[in-house]
């Protein structure tokens, strides 16, 4: 628990080091957020049992004249049926996951102060970031992930729609290889990504309907594809209760992973689990 606690430390320092970084130019638009999600029918391979998990979440996104930034860090704590390394199952305090992902998105019509608008697609930009990970148990994941691709930006009347084609290379550990043989390199692959974020008003209540879909092709070493998509629906409850937009919103959302990390043919690789969310923006 030691050296987890201490990579994590190391993934948010990093992480708000990437916040704190200045932009090209000053920032046109910002918003961070603290989050929480919990639910009871999470999923982990090779294991039988649901898993319970109270997941804290640090959100960032800002735009600037040629672009703009996200990133997004998780700490997520299982309960006894995932357990931590040196435990066995349904003993202990479970397991603690750190999950970072980064993206910068190069808007290239502004770059390159022309008109890219086709159809429903208002800009065309140039996505790439990183996904880092860490976790204590007994396999010892320490994912590094690298992407880059193209993304076409929706027209839509509030919010975002975006669609990309990224080119990924992974690295990761497996801590039940023998020693020298734990790092592994996957083959390259694409990750096809929706990710979106719609307010609207229902009634008197503003919503936002957000979320993200994410298609891999499989990756070599006996992966197959793997989907997963967090679609949420919030309610702006700081706007209803403390007249204070965009301040505090609560919902519900559903994780639903198929072949979770590109396994096939094992327990727990499918996932169908509802969560409550919020969000405190600042």
């Amino acid at each position: 628990m030691k050296h987890t606690c201490k990579r994590i430390f190391t993934l948010s320092t990093l992480a708000l080091a990437v916040c704190a970084a200045p932009s090209l130019s000053a920032a046109t638009w910002s918003d961070t957020y603290i989050g929480y999600r919990y639910g009871t029918q999470f999923t982990e391979p090779g294991n039988k049992k649901d898993v319970e998990k109270h997941i804290l979440q640090l959100t960032h996104a800002s735009g600037y004249s040629y672009g703009q930034n996200f990133f997004n860090l998780d700490i997520l704590q299982s309960d006894e049926n995932d357990p931590a390394k040196g435990d066995a199952p349904g003993e202990g305090d479970g397991a603690t996951e750190a999950y970072l992902s980064y993206r910068h998105q190069l808007h290239l019509g502004k770059v390159f102060d022309t008109n890219l608008s086709f159809g429903p697609v208002k800009e065309v930009a140039l996505t790439a970031g990183f996904d880092l990970n860490t976790k204590n148990t007994d396999f010892g994941p320490r994912k590094q992930m690298l992407v880059v691709g193209p993304t076409l930006k929706f027209d839509v009347p509030k919010g975002f729609l975006d669609f990309s084609v990224l080119y990924t290379h992974e690295r990761n550990r497996n801590g039940f290889k023998p020693a020298g043989e734990k790092d592994i390199t996957f083959n390259d692959y694409t990750i096809y990504n929706l990710a979106w974020g719609l307010p609207f008003q229902a009634g008197p209540v503003p919503m936002k309907f957000q979320g993200f879909i994410n298609y891999n092709t499989p990756k070599g070493l006996g992966t197959d594809y793997e989907i997963l998509a967090r679609p949420s629906l919030m309610f702006d409850v700081g706007q209803l209760a403390f007249n204070k937009s965009n301040t505090l919103w609560v919902g519900v959302g559903y994780e639903y992973w198929r072949n979770k990390f590109g396994n096939q043919g094992m327990d727990g690789i499918d996932t169908d689990a509802p969560t409550f969310q919020l969000e405190w923006h600042f």
